[in-house]
């Protein structure tokens, strides 16, 4: 106790260096606490906006369809099993068949991902329920990117070219009858969504699906004849090492601001110890031991680590909470990069974050404090008390 409130007083009386070093510290609090709130504010995000839009609980995939080799989807088609039937007449399950094609928007050829989706479903967030317009069209809906990039809007007609399963050519005009906002783009980017049973009929592919999205629900089959099931760790790990790149990008600034706060503690240390041989050889002729006084220095260096925490949270929860309820607004263009991004990111601060950042903060400080401590030790007192280097 007595240790205590010498280090404290000694840290009030060295004035403006302690405050420097205060705000150094609880500069390192803030930054890297918002650092880490950003990036797991945009995993969350990013992992439900992907699961409520694309992936659902799981998907069920055609042993021959690969998401990455266009080539495949000629193939990657089967009929629905008895038993997947049945699941997606209870609405627990939703078929969508994938085909190639082709659109014509204003004399230009773009090459485009066809899906068919059942309109009545309710698994995904995608407004499937638009596709039910009576039209003599096709009725297709898209993604804002991909009806920009086009410069489509509701209403427009557009020819469709695809080859069926016999290998056939065949066109129809398409009517655009929604364009819906979304997070991720692997719905969006050059995609047109139509009736499945419109599409199953174009491609000559009846009761047949390429992907078949899972619904949350208990002691559904993991397996089908001719069907792979894929859950949320393969499905999402290509999000997930986005994640942990930018996670190793993140520790380096992480580690840079330790080391500069540390880098101040530690000079601050040594000067003190420098400048303060005679009060350290008194304290030790009076009686106070060696290693007493290692632990005061270690505990004034520890101490600028509490004040720091203390200072940051004076202006730092408000600085965060404003952040979190106010979100952090991207730079446009980040929708393209073909990743699930959102226009603007909310932070989430977790206890866990708050705590290991100040545990680990106050343990380096205590360490970088205790290191110049230690040539205390090595002090003879009354060398000390004439100013005498050693």
């Amino acid at each position: 106790m007595i240790a205590l409130k010498l280090a404290y007083r000694n840290l009030i009386g060295a004035g403006l260096r302690t405050w420097l070093n205060v705000i150094v510290l609880s500069f390192s609090y803030i930054l890297i606490i918002w650092y880490f709130g950003i990036l797991d504010g945009w995993n969350r995000e990013a992992r439900r906006d992907t699961i409520n839009w694309e992936i659902g609980s799981g998907q069920f995939w055609q042993q021959k369809y690969d998401p990455y080799d266009p080539f495949t989807l000629e193939d990657s088609h089967s009929p629905l099993t008895k038993e997947m039937q049945a699941e997606i007449a209870r609405r627990t399950m939703t078929p969508i068949l994938i085909s190639q094609g082709t659109i014509y928007p204003e004399g230009r050829i773009q090459s485009i991902i066809l899906k068919g989706i059942d309109p009545n479903q309710k698994i995904l967030t995608i407004p499937s329920a638009q596709l039910k317009q009576d039209c003599d069209e096709i009725p297709a809906i898209l993604g804002k990117r991909m009806a920009k990039n086009n410069k489509l809007q509701i209403g427009d007609i557009i020819t469709v070219r695809w080859r069926d399963v016999r290998g056939t050519f065949d066109a129809a005009d398409a009517k655009i009858v929604g364009i819906f906002k979304t997070n991720v783009p692997a719905i969006d980017n050059a995609q047109m969504w139509i009736p499945l049973t419109r599409l199953q009929a174009m491609m000559g592919m009846p009761d047949e699906a390429t992907i078949v999205v899972v619904d949350k629900t208990k002691n559904m089959p993991t397996t089908y004849p001719g069907w792979d099931f894929k859950n949320h760790d393969f499905l999402l790990r290509q999000l997930d090492a986005i994640i942990r790149s930018k996670s190793v990008g993140i520790m380096f600034v992480y580690v840079i601001l330790l080391l500069l706060a540390m880098l101040a503690i530690f000079d601050t240390q040594v000067l003190s110890i420098f400048r303060r041989q005679k009060e350290i050889g008194t304290i030790i002729a009076l009686g106070m031991t060696r290693g007493q006084v290692v632990k005061l220095f270690t505990i004034e260096g520890a101490m600028h680590g509490v004040l720091a925490a203390i200072f940051a949270a004076i202006y730092g929860i408000p600085l965060l909470t404003l952040q979190a309820v106010k979100g952090l607004s991207m730079p446009q263009g980040t929708d393209d990069y073909g990743i699930t991004i959102a226009e603007k990111i909310f932070p989430v601060y977790s206890v866990g974050l708050v705590l290991g950042t100040i545990l680990i903060v106050l343990l380096t400080t205590t360490i970088v404090s205790y290191l110049p401590a230690r040539r205390i030790a090595k002090m003879n007192p009354t060398e000390a008390i004439k100013g005498k280097i050693q």
